[in-house]
């Protein structure tokens, strides 16, 4: 399941219980920071934010998520919010194009 932004897909779980979406962070970051390696991308970002004790990285949490090899995996996911957090600290421009 998943959404697409500019042709690329994000992918999304949707949780029942507190009713908000959680986004794959490594499916933003593909898409806000332009890069080919997203999840290296993320994984130096995250520890920045770690050492910089950025709380955004601790209300992030890992949801089992279908990859492209048709297997799940455990992916770090935020909600809504957080992840217009993180956009806007990437790619600000991205940010209006995420909300719509």
């Amino acid at each position: 399941m998943g959404i697409e932004t500019e042709n690329e897909p994000i992918r999304r779980v949707f949780d029942r219980n507190s009713g908000k979406w959680h986004f794959s962070i490594v499916d933003v970051v593909g898409i806000t920071a332009e890069t080919t390696k997203p999840s290296n991308y993320w994984k130096v970002f995250k520890n920045r934010l770690k050492k910089a004790q950025n709380q955004l990285v601790t209300e992030c949490n890992q949801l089992k998520m279908l990859a492209t090899d048709g297997k799940f995996y455990l992916t770090d996911t935020a909600k809504e919010e957080k992840i217009l957090e993180i956009i806007k600290i990437i790619s600000p421009q991205y940010t209006s194009a995420f909300k719509d």
